[in-house]
């Protein structure tokens, strides 16, 4: 059985969890929430979850929000919005201390202050995702497993090496798919039977049957010791009933996507991680492939076309609409409006939407907030020295260059 056919005998609710505050980013975060953060052009981090789950036919959602949400809720609000006919609903929820002067003190008491959502919705099941990852997922495979295995909680999961795995939830699970243990970052992580350099991680991704979800929100509620945290307190609760497994995230299809696609997620949670993520966008053949009219990272970009002109030059680039580019633009993503005036140089670089770099200027593998100006002949990621004084940079020497910064 198809999404399609569920969504007749089953109700579907989204939530996605969007109040972090990215710490790690800034000073992208210093202004606005980590799932508001734009990437690629014209997109923000929380679009790829919301395409996932619009696109895989899960149209009502609420989108939980707590820090410095005032950009993503304008988000959310504007590009989001659609006619009641289409049946699609997304909203964004602020934290509303409806249960007491305090804020969410953690991702499971972000959605046990929010049960009134789900008692509103009467859903059958509740998909819990999260707002700050890079990837395509279609999640109708996943609640196809999770409805016929009578599943509490199915939890999306990935394969990578065992070193890298101790940042992440990592899983335990038999050949049925039943997760037997999941343990939050563990200085050992455990190995996939397959092949013992690997770790199945948690994705942060899940579906739960809705009295399981919450009998686990208001055990975990009335829990001194908990943290109150879906991964960390949540799911090994799940797990212990007996009725959590595992969906193979790598072993799911995407309308559209090419093989080479296949399998990739990415936590863009620093800066260099961020950049790198960008840097997938660049080649001939992208790790990752932006523009995939059979599953579109809504809501899209509206504007007038890029343009280079006036002798400028643009090459291994990717210009969103709106782009000027009268100098040279090289290895590197411009966000939407942004100009490149005549003699710079930008390279290898991520500018976000309405930067305008001046004549003669250069930006060397930089990250560049939006609406920064750099002024004519200003040098960006050529000193160290110079950029240490002024920018944060990255453990791989990446500039970061704050929003709205005048420079020169």
């Amino acid at each position: 059985m198809g999404l399609a056919a569920l969504v007749r005998t089953q109700r579907i609710l989204g939530i996605v969890l969007a109040g972090g505050e990215g710490k790690r980013l800034r000073p992208l975060t210093a202004e606005r929430a980590k799932p508001a953060v734009p990437f690629g052009g014209g997109a923000r981090l929380v679009d790829f979850v919301l395409s996932n789950l619009v696109n895989g036919g899960v149209r009502r959602l609420y989108v939980l929000t707590q820090y410095k949400s005032h950009s993503l809720d304008r988000h959310l609000a504007t590009a989001w919005a659609a006619p009641p006919i289409t049946g699609q609903l997304v909203v964004g929820v602020p934290a509303q201390q409806r249960l007491g002067a305090r804020w969410y003190a953690g991702s499971a008491d972000a959605l046990f202050q929010s049960l009134h959502l789900i008692h509103d919705d009467e859903p059958d099941h509740v998909a819990v995702f999260g707002a700050d990852h890079v990837y395509r997922m279609d999640p109708a495979p996943m609640i196809d497993q999770h409805v016929a295995a009578a599943a509490d909680v199915t939890v999306a999961g990935m394969r990578m090496p065992r070193s890298s795995a101790s940042s992440f939830g990592c899983l335990d699970a038999g050949a049925d798919g039943r997760i037997h243990a999941f343990v939050e970052k563990p200085a050992n992580p455990p190995d996939c039977p397959a092949d013992p350099a690997e770790s199945m991680v948690s994705m942060g991704n899940y579906v739960f049957r809705t009295p399981a979800l919450l009998a686990a929100l208001r055990a975990d509620a009335a829990d001194p010791a908990s943290r109150h945290d879906v991964g960390g307190d949540l799911i090994p609760r799940l797990v212990a009933g007996g009725r959590a497994y595992l969906h193979d995230f790598a072993a799911g299809e995407v309308a559209g996507q090419p093989e080479r696609e296949r399998g990739y997620w990415r936590d863009v949670g620093t800066l260099d991680a961020y950049y790198d993520a960008h840097r997938d966008l660049l080649t001939d053949e992208p790790a990752f492939e932006m523009h995939n009219p059979r599953w579109p990272i809504l809501p899209g970009v509206a504007g007038a076309p890029a343009r280079v002109i006036g002798g400028g030059r643009a090459d291994g680039s990717l210009l969103a609409p709106g782009v000027s580019v009268r100098g040279s633009v090289s290895g590197s993503v411009l966000g939407a409006g942004t100009v490149v005036e005549h003699g710079a140089v930008v390279q290898d670089s991520v500018l976000l939407p309405g930067v305008r770099v001046g004549k003669g200027a250069v930006v060397r593998r930089a990250i560049v907030d939006s609406a920064v100006r750099v002024g004519d002949g200003v040098e960006v990621g050529v000193d160290p020295a110079a950029d240490a004084e002024l920018h944060r940079r990255s453990a791989a020497g990446i500039v970061a260059v704050g929003k709205g910064t005048s420079l020169g």
